[in-house]
C-alpha cells in the first residue's frame, strides 16, 4: 500500500500537539479561578460540574482529526495496469504560419487568435483525436493524431512563423498533407479545420477538393482577419512594413472566397474567428456527424483507493464529538431555524419556476424571459441550467427577438439531455431562418398556413431586394445583409437536421432547405443578367474592322500604297518603300524567306541549320531547350539552384 499525497501525513502531529495544549489551558484556567475566589466562598460561587463530556468531546474530535488527514493522503492498492479506450473521431487542424498570420487588424494579432480558437474547439471536444499541421510555403506535421491534448496544447503554444522553412501561402499544400495524413487512419470520416487569412499564393484547389470529398473529409473553414486588413509587419523590423518587389507595402486583408468554397464543397461549415462559444459549437455539430470508432489510449496503472475506508470512522468520530459537547436546548433551536430556512429557500425557488412558466403559457414573453434568465444565472447546476436558458429561447421566439433567442438557445445547447438539446437545435433553427427572412421582408415568417407567401411572391421579393441592392448608394451593407441571409438559412437547415428526431424539424428543415436553395437560384440568374447587360468591348477603328468581302494584306493582295493624288497604287516588288532594304536586282529574298535565327544556316555560331518545314513553335521550342538550365550542365559556385516565391506572406 502507498499513499498518492504523503505529504498530508506531516499533519499527524498536530492532534498530540493540541491535545496537550488543551489540557495545559484547562489546568491554568483552574489556576485563575483558585486564585480569583477565596476557599471559603467557592462552594457558592462555583457550580460543581463533571467535565468529562468536554474531554470525550475533545478526544473525538482530534481522532476524527487524524483520520480525516490519513484520507486526504489516499492510501492506495495497486491493481495492475488498464488501457484507456473511448469513442471519439479524428479532428485534424490545419494553421497558417505565413508571414501575413502577424498582421494586427485582430488583437493581439492573427496567428494568437488562431491559436485561442483552436485551445477553445479542443476543450469543447475532449474525447477526439487531434493533430496539428502548420503550412506557409511548405506544410508538415508538428503534432499526429492523438488523444493527448496536452501534448498538441504545448506544441500549439510554441509554434509560430519561424518554424517553416519557406514563406507564402501555400494552401493546396496543406490540404494534400491533410487528407493524405487522414486517409491513413483507415476512417471513412474524418474533419479538417483550417485557420488561415484565406490568402493563396499556389494553383487551383479544384482536384484537391475532390480527393476531400472522395476521402470523406469535412472541411471547417476558419478566417482569421478582417476584410478591410492591416500591413504585413516586416520580420527583420517588426516596427516597419514589408514592401514587395516594387517598393510598396504589403497590405493583407481576410480573403474569404477560397475558405468559404473549401468549406461548402466539402459539406463542411464556414465562420470567422470571433472568439464566442457559437464558433465551438459549429465546429462540434459537424463532427458529431462523423462516424465514431473506439480510440486506445495510453496505459495508466490502475489504483484501489483505500481513503473512503477512513471517511467513515472520521464522520462517526465528528458525530460523538458534536454529540458529547452538545447543549440540546440550542441544538433544538438550531434546528427548527434551518427547518425553516431550507422550507422558504425551496417553496421560494419553486414558485418562481411556477411563475417563469405560467408567464409563457399565458402569453407575457417578456416576464418569462425575465423569469428564465435569473433563475439560469442563480442555478448552481448545469442540466436545469440549460433548461432555464430553453425556457429564456423559447419566451424571445414567440416575442420576437430573435437575436436574443438565438444567444440563449446556444446555451441549451450546452445539455447533456438529449431532449433539451434536440429541442435547442429546433429552436435555432428557427431563429436563423427568421433571421434571414427579416433581410427580405419587414415582418417575420407567418406562422399561419392561410398567410404563407406562394413560390412566385417568394420570387418577387428576391428579384425586388436584388434590384434595390443594384440601385442603393451603400450596396455594400446590403450585400453583407444578403451574404448573413445565406449564411443564417444555410445554418438553420443543419441545426434541423440535427434535431431529425423532431417532426417539426424535419418538416421546417425542408421548407428552409426549398426556399435557400430558389434563392441561390435567383442569385444566379440576376449575376447572369447583370454580365449580360454589361457593355461588349468594341474593336477600335483602324484595328480588324475591314469591309466585308474585301481581302486584307497578306491574303492575296499586294500592298497598296498611295500616291500623290490620294489613290491607292500597287507597290512594286523592286521600287523603293519606306523601310525597306530590297536591292535593284529584285533576286534578293523576301524578309519572310530569309533564315529566322539571324544568320544563314547557323553553322558558324554553333546552332542547328534552320528547317525550311519547322513551324514557329516548334521552332521556339527547340530555342528554350537550347537555353534551360537542365542543358547547361550542374550548377557553378554564385548560381541559386531554387528562387524565392514571389510572395513570401
Amino acid at each position: 500500500m502507498n499513499f498518492a499525497h504523503p505529504a498530508w501525513l506531516i499533519l499527524l502531529v498536530l492532534p498530540p500537539l493540541l491535545g496537550v495544549a488543551a489540557v495545559v489551558a484547562a489546568r491554568l484556567r483552574g489556576g485563575q479561578w483558585a486564585a480569583f475566589i477565596a476557599p471559603r466562598l467557592r462552594g457558592s460561587l462555583l457550580k460543581h460540574g463533571t467535565r468529562l463530556p468536554h474531554w470525550f468531546s475533545l478526544v473525538f474530535l482530534l481522532a476524527a482529526s487524524a483520520v480525516m488527514i490519513a484520507a486526504m493522503a489516499r492510501p492506495q492498492g495497486n491493481a495492475g495496469t488498464r488501457s484507456e479506450k473511448s469513442l471519439g473521431r479524428n479532428v485534424l487542424f490545419a494553421l497558417d504560419l505565413s508571414r501575413s498570420m502577424r498582421v494586427q487588424d485582430v488583437k493581439p494579432d492573427r496567428l494568437s487568435r488562431a491559436k485561442m480558437t483552436i485551445y477553445e474547439l479542443m476543450e469543447a471536444m475532449p474525447n477526439e483525436r487531434v493533430g496539428l499541421i502548420g503550412f506557409a510555403g511548405t506544410a508538415y506535421v508538428y503534432a499526429p493524431l492523438t488523444i493527448d491534448h496536452r501534448a498538441v496544447r504545448e506544441t500549439i503554444e510554441q509554434i509560430d512563423e519561424t518554424w517553416t522553412t519557406r514563406g507564402g501561402s501555400n494552401l493546396g499544400a496543406a490540404l494534400h498533407l491533410a487528407i493524405e495524413t487522414l486517409k491513413e487512419t483507415g476512417q471513412k470520416n474524418n474533419a479538417l479545420v483550417i485557420l488561415s487569412d484565406g490568402e493563396k499564393h499556389d494553383d487551383d484547389l479544384a482536384d484537391l477538393i475532390d480527393q476531400a470529398v472522395q476521402a470523406g473529409v469535412f472541411i471547417v473553414a476558419i478566417g482569421v482577419g478582417t476584410e478591410d486588413g492591416d500591413y504585413v509587419p516586416n520580420p527583420d523590423f517588426p516596427e516597419d512594413r514589408m514592401v514587395d518587389r516594387e517598393g510598396q507595402p504589403v497590405i493583407s486583408r481576410l480573403q474569404s472566397g477560397v475558405l468559404r468554397q473549401l468549406a461548402s464543397e466539402t459539406r463542411g461549415r464556414y465562420a470567422v474567428a470571433s472568439g464566442t462559444a457559437g464558433m465551438a459549437e459549429m465546429v462540434r455539430a459537424v463532427v458529431e456527424d462523423l462516424d465514431t470508432f473506439e480510440i486506445e489510449g495510453r496505459e495508466r496503472a490502475v489504483a484501489v483507493e483505500f481513503y473512503q475506508w477512513l471517511l467513515l470512522p472520521a464522520i462517526v468520530f465528528m458525530i460523538a464529538s458534536t454529540i458529547a459537547a452538545t447543549r440540546w436546548r440550542a441544538v433544538q433551536t438550531a434546528a427548527i431555524a434551518a427547518s425553516a430556512f431550507l422550507t422558504t429557500t425551496g417553496g421560494a425557488r419553486a414558485d418562481r419556476v411556477s411563475d417563469a412558466r405560467d408567464a409563457l403559457r399565458s402569453g407575457d414573453h417578456a416576464a418569462a424571459r425575465e423569469a428564465y434568465r435569473d433563475l439560469a444565472e442563480t442555478t448552481p447546476f448545469d442540466a436545469r441550467r440549460a433548461r432555464f436558458r430553453l425556457g429564456e429561447a423559447t419566451a424571445a421566439l414567440r416575442a420576437g427577438d430573435f437575436r436574443a433567442a438565438r444567444d440563449a438557445f446556444s446555451g441549451a445547447l450546452l445539455s447533456s439531455d438529449p431532449e433539451v438539446r434536440a429541442n435547442a437545435h429546433l429552436g435555432m433553427g428557427r431563429s436563423l431562418f427568421q433571421l434571414g427572412w427579416l433581410v427580405l421582408a419587414d415582418s417575420p415568417y407567418p406562422e399561419s398556413a392561410e398567410q404563407i407567401p406562394a413560390m412566385e411572391d417568394f420570387d418577387e421579393m428576391v428579384r425586388a431586394k436584388l434590384d434595390a441592392i443594384r440601385q442603393s448608394e451603400d450596396s455594400t451593407e446590403e450585400l453583407r445583409r444578403m451574404k448573413s441571409l445565406v449564411s443564417n438559412w444555410t445554418d438553420a437547415v443543419r441545426h434541423f437536421e440535427s434535431a431529425g428526431s423532431l417532426p417539426a424539424a424535419r418538416q421546417n428543415g425542408q421548407v428552409t432547405l426549398a426556399y435557400l436553395k430558389r434563392l441561390m437560384e435567383l442569385i444566379e440568374e440576376d449575376r447572369q443578367q447583370n454580365e449580360d447587360s454589361l457593355p461588349q468591348e468594341q474593336p477600335q477603328s483602324g484595328q480588324g474592322e475591314q469591309p466585308e468581302g474585301e481581302p486584307q494584306e497578306g491574303e492575296g493582295c499586294e500592298p497598296r500604297e498611295q500616291d500623290g493624288s490620294g489613290e491607292d497604287q500597287p507597290r512594286e516588288s523592286g521600287s523603293e518603300g519606306q523601310g525597306d532594304e530590297t536591292q535593284e536586282d529584285g533576286n534578293q529574298p523576301r524578309e519572310s524567306e530569309r533564315p529566322r535565327d539571324g544568320g544563314d544556316n547557323g553553322d558558324d555560331q554553333g546552332k542547328q541549320p534552320v528547317d525550311p518545314n519547322e513551324s514557329p513553335e516548334e521552332r521556339s521550342r527547340r530555342i528554350l531547350g537550347e537555353n534551360a538550365d537542365l542543358e547547361k550542365g550542374p550548377p557553378v559556385p554564385g548560381r541559386h539552384e531554387f528562387s524565392p516565391p514571389e510572395k513570401d506572406w
